[in-house]
């Protein structure tokens, strides 16, 4: 089963997520980033260099070692997904902001993670590590997964619009069903470790996720002065892609510890969207009372 999910259900599952995302995008949604790109920039900017810094603090704060720190640093490396896009739809955001950032990091990753990811594997566990990131396996594999499958979305938006937004709710289902399952699988392989493990990463993973949406959020508050922008931010930044990374560390890299930190944080991550977005519906409730 644990190999059926990781070399078949796991990259089906991140294909029909990215067909979700270019199904997101509208002609629009480019058209208003070149129109006002500070937001996008913030935005981006602090997925690609903020994110991995805060990890990195994070790592050596709780003093995270060898497969649970590249594990957990390999998820700072991915961009939002689905899930962001969502909440951002949840909690009144700009939805469109959301979907762009989104799609175009998600086009820039198969060039930064498989480069920074081999640079972690090699700093937390040594030059002696047998684990090795094979690079070029690694940008094709995440071309195919998370590029085409945009631009595939993108298309059949076009080709097919009513299609395209019944089917999105169902590919988010399904892509949700994947993970849990997959999540379980590792439970299953690692048997008592796997608690343990959960316990040396859990509060790691819960920082991270806590630390980077309170950080998007004051970007995008102090900097752009918006705070329909600066809770899109505070998703995309705080809400990572946690199924691409497990498709990293357990179809790539085949290594059931490095999981532990993205499983956990693919959880967790459900949880304090759903507290944000009720704090921010709260508060616009009582501002029309």
């Amino acid at each position: 089963m644990f190999a059926t999910l990781t070399q078949i259900g796991l990259p089906i599952a991140l294909i029909l997520i990215m067909i979700g995302v270019g199904m997101s995008l509208r002609p629009a949604n480019f058209r208003d980033v070149m129109r006002a790109p500070k937001a996008f920039f913030v935005g981006a900017l602090a997925q690609l260099l903020l994110l991995p810094l805060i990890a990195v603090i994070l790592i050596s704060l709780f003093g995270l070692q060898a497969e649970l720190a590249v594990g957990l640093f390999i998820l700072a490396l991915c961009p939002g997904g689905t899930t962001s896009n969502l909440y951002s739809y949840l909690c009144k955001a700009d939805v469109g902001l959301s979907v762009s950032l989104t799609a175009m990091l998600g086009l820039i990753t198969p060039f930064t993670l498989p480069l920074l990811a081999a640079w972690a594997i090699d700093f937390y566990l040594g030059a002696s590590t047998t684990i090795e990131l094979p690079l070029l396996r690694t940008w094709l594999t995440l071309m195919l997964i998370s590029v085409m499958p945009v631009l595939l979305g993108m298309w059949l938006r076009a080709k097919w619009p009513s299609l395209s937004l019944r089917a999105q709710p169902i590919i988010s289902r399904f892509s949700v069903v994947v993970l849990m399952a997959l999540i379980l699988s590792i439970a299953i392989d690692l048997g008592g470790d796997f608690w343990h493990f959960m316990l040396l990463s859990g509060p790691a993973a819960l920082t991270l996720n806590v630390v980077t949406m309170v950080a998007g959020y004051l970007l995008g508050h102090y900097i752009l002065h918006n705070d329909q922008q600066a809770r899109t931010i505070c998703l995309e930044v705080g809400l990572q892609n946690g199924t691409l990374a497990l498709m990293i560390t357990t179809g790539i890299l085949q290594n059931n510890a490095m999981s532990i930190a993205p499983s956990t944080y693919s959880i967790l991550m459900f949880v304090t969207a759903s507290l944000f977005t009720v704090w921010v519906l709260s508060r616009k409730a009582s501002k029309v009372e």
